[in-house]
């Protein structure tokens, strides 16, 4: 199956930026980015393949497979060189994408992720087989209240909690589990040293791998490290004002901000995401709004 199927959104206009969201999610992931980038960049926001409401076909799924894919949307789209950003799995896609073709990458960001889910320690291995575990026995619905509140504990974090809940309880098992698969199956560790693509890593100070871990491979591609105090995981939805900040200033080649912290308690959204109406700035062929 090809990327022709692919479900894409189109925002904005100025230079290209493509958003890649997270495990068991889809674009949606950056909906509170969408508004504040789409004034500089020309978003492309993709379902991957098995995610959102793109189909996930017969073929066997991987972050190669889903770099890939993303290559060959951007051909179709006309797009020669963009930034790419991702988040969380999204982030091994983004540096997948990197890797396969660096002269067509301005500049990388990647939130909450690592170069590599290879499992070579315990606390790992029970992080990826315990998730996996609970989806198979309790479902996606149970395993989606136990992940919303990991990520979400705060009394006023009550509709990301909640947004978490309804999308993973949507998804469908079976290509929840193969992307989940696809992602510990992938390792960038031995090709990535040699990447001189410009790299953000933006990281959640409590997110499911450490910071020494992060500041480690942070060195070994040569990356800005820039730590979120207080955030987990979901930086981009629990961190909205850093998250936003960071990035723009990032591939506007400006400063990046200093002592960036969780949204504070009556900053933080009393519902959850919706991504706006797509308005691309440039012209384009209907078809391309679900190519």
């Amino acid at each position: 199956m090809t990327d022709s199927s692919l479900r894409v959104r189109r925002y904005g206009a100025g230079s290209p930026l493509l958003l890649i969201h997270g495990l068991g999610s889809s674009g949606d992931d950056w909906a509170f980015q969408i508004g504040p980038l789409a004034r500089q960049h020309h978003l492309i926001v993709p379902d991957l393949r098995g995610c959102g409401a793109s189909p996930v076909g017969a073929d066997p799924l991987s972050i190669e497979t889903f770099a890939s894919e993303l290559w060959q949307l951007l051909d179709q789209l006309g797009i020669q060189r963009s930034h790419i950003a991702g988040f969380s799995m999204g982030g091994a896609v983004a540096l997948e994408m990197a890797l396969q073709r660096p002269e067509r990458v301005h500049k990388l960001a990647t939130i909450n992720s690592l170069p590599s889910y290879r499992v070579d320690h315990w606390r790992k291995w029970l992080e990826l087989n315990l998730q996996m575990v609970l989806v198979k026995v309790l479902g996606l619905p149970r395993t989606a209240q136990m992940v919303g509140r990991r990520l979400f504990p705060d009394p006023h974090q009550a509709a990301m909690r909640q947004r978490v809940i309804d999308v993973l309880s949507a998804a469908s098992v079976e290509p929840y589990l193969r992307c989940a698969r696809a992602l510990a199956d992938w390792c960038a560790a031995e090709r990535c040293s040699a990447l001189r693509t410009p790299m953000l890593m933006l990281a959640g100070e409590h997110d499911y791998t450490p910071l020494a871990e992060k500041y480690r491979w942070a060195e070994h591609v040569h990356a800005q490290l820039v730590v979120v105090a207080g955030s987990r995981h979901g930086t981009p939805f629990d961190s909205i004002d850093a998250t936003n900040r960071c990035m723009l200033a990032f591939f506007a080649n400006q400063e990046l901000p200093n002592n960036l912290t969780i949204d504070a308690a009556d900053a933080v959204p009393l519902d959850a995401p919706v991504l706006p109406q797509e308005h691309p700035g440039q012209t384009h062929s209907p078809e391309l709004s679900n190519v």
